[in-house]
């Protein structure tokens, strides 16, 4: 079963924290880290934006990526979220195991 990140920013830690536990409630995801403080720059509306976001990274499993792409989306606040999977290729055995173990297909 192939492992997956999923890189989500949202706009505040409130945010953040709703969305994270939501999907560590649902089970979707085995681990969710936060970071805050993290400056944005992106062209939104034909002009470039300043902001500062939060950073989500989520552990899961592939099958399990279009769960928490529509969970997310339903409960984020942006109007296009930045939402994406990156795939695992290699780490810690144990760890992997533990993720597909925390999560339920």
């Amino acid at each position: 079963m192939e492992k997956i990140v999923i890189y989500i920013t949202v706009g505040n830690i409130e945010e953040a924290k709703k969305i994270g536990r939501k999907l560590l409630e649902e089970r979707l995801v085995a681990c969710v880290n936060m970071i805050d403080g993290m400056q944005s720059m992106y062209w939104w509306h034909d002009a470039i934006q300043e902001d500062m976001e939060v950073i989500l990274i989520a552990k899961t499993t592939n099958a399990l990526a279009a769960k928490v792409i529509n969970q997310v989306t339903a409960l984020h606040s942006y109007e296009i979220p930045c939402i994406v999977s990156l795939p695992i290729k290699d780490g810690n055995p144990a760890f992997l195991e533990w993720i597909e173990k925390e999560v339920t297909e």
